[in-house]
């Protein structure tokens, strides 16, 4: 039973904040961070951040979010 709404298989929702340490860093040079193991990438982050992001785009395998300034 599948329908168009992508965001119902990931751990995450747009417009939603997360705490996440950045883990690695994508080819294009945003920095990736995990929920349950769902991808997210975080522009203008560096391996090693603890940040506070907020979710923007869902995909089905992967997540946009940007720092949250606190």
């Amino acid at each position: 039973m599948f329908d168009n709404n992508t965001e119902s298989t990931a751990p995450v929702d747009a417009g939603e904040t997360y705490e996440v340490t950045i883990e690695d860093i994508a080819r294009e040079g945003d920095g990736i961070a995990r929920v349950e193991g769902f991808v997210i990438f975080v522009p203008n982050t560096e391996v090693g951040d603890s940040v506070t992001i907020k979710v923007t785009k869902v995909l089905r395998k992967f997540a946009f979010g940007e720092v949250v300034e606190e």
